[in-house]
């Protein structure tokens, strides 16, 4: 009877062990991160630069598969019906998460379809234009829009993307008509008001800032209820201009539904050792980016809440995406 016994024990530890130690090894082979938008934009520079780091962390390769198209939704579809073996994340944005919601008669996938990994970053987005343009401040764009209304542009990374929204709600606070016009991606739209296709832009920092210290933009407010400590000299918009006006978004990382626990908290923990860095953090503040971390339930949480804020703001502009 005993050697039955110890003969049944060292089966069982034969049967668990491969797997404890699967567990243990994960990560074993390269991770694919799916960034919904193309190359270039502000969503495609912030996540080469973790997906390098925690990589590095990780001991593997994390590579890049740009899925843009649908403003976000086309990637994050993918990335949700995606093995939920941990080798497949997903770059999460305010607009595929939160406001597409809003915007689409149907979506193709639901937010329970993905697991939480980490909060990233809450990002405001720059009022910008060109050195050349006779725009010196907030104040003057809005003068200018009142004295031909309807006749300056705005570009954007895409119809219901956040800086479309940040315009729209710019115009509507503003009591002026502006002229939107989209691009496919934070890239075109960046080279638009570079070649001076547009008057002016709402962006991220990421893919602006590069252009504005080399001369050839000039920022004029962020769009955050409080000054970017990333470009403290700039005054938000709702301090010189538009009271109350405020928008900002935010990024982070998901997984398919039903990834391994043990594999989101290793993600997690690589995440936020990667983000607690010093240099790290006052990289993406000089990006314009502002750090956040936490627990994957924090992430959660935020989604949830800016999901049910983005509703009436969508509502009442009219917006629709077929």
């Amino acid at each position: 009877m005993h050697k039955f016994f110890y003969a049944l024990l060292a089966l069982i530890g034969l049967a668990v062990g491969p797997i404890n130690a699967h567990a243990q090894a994960y990560p074993d082979k390269p991770i694919k991160l799916i960034v919904p938008w193309p190359p270039g934009g502000g969503a495609d520079v912030v996540s080469r630069l973790l997906s390098k780091a925690v990589g590095d962390e990780l001991g593997t390769q994390i590579f890049i598969e740009n899925r843009g198209g649908a403003a976000g939704n086309i990637g994050a579809t993918a990335a949700a019906r995606s093995t939920p073996d941990g080798y497949t994340i997903a770059f999460a944005y305010s607009g595929t998460h939160s406001i597409n919601r809003h915007l689409y008669k149907s979506m193709p996938f639901e937010e329970s379809d993905f697991a939480p990994i980490v909060f990233v970053a809450s990002v405001p987005q720059l009022l910008t234009v060109r050195t050349d343009s006779p725009f010196k401040s907030v104040a003057d764009v809005i003068a200018a829009a009142k004295a031909n209304p309807g006749k300056l542009t705005y570009g954007s990374s895409g119809n219901g993307a956040i800086n479309h929204l940040a315009g729209q709600m710019f115009a509507d606070m503003a009591g002026v008509k502006l002229q939107h016009v989209p691009y496919k991606g934070g890239a075109p739209a960046t080279n638009a008001i570079l070649s001076g296709e547009i008057d002016l832009i709402f962006g991220e920092p990421a893919p602006l800032l590069p252009h504005v210290k080399s001369g050839k933009l000039r920022a004029l407010a962020v769009t955050s209820a409080k000054r970017s400590p990333g470009v403290p000299e700039l005054p938000t918009i709702a301090e010189v201009a538009v009271p109350g006006y405020e928008v900002t978004s935010w990024n982070g990382f998901l997984a398919p539904a039903g990834t391994p626990d043990a594999a989101i908290k290793r993600l997690n923990a690589a995440f936020n050792k990667v983000l607690a860095d010093p240099a790290m953090r006052e990289r993406l503040i000089q990006m314009g980016y502002e750090p956040v971390g936490g627990a994957p339930e924090l992430f959660s949480a935020h989604i949830a809440a800016e999901t049910k804020k983005w509703g009436p703001v969508i509502k009442g502009s009219g917006l629709e995406m077929n």
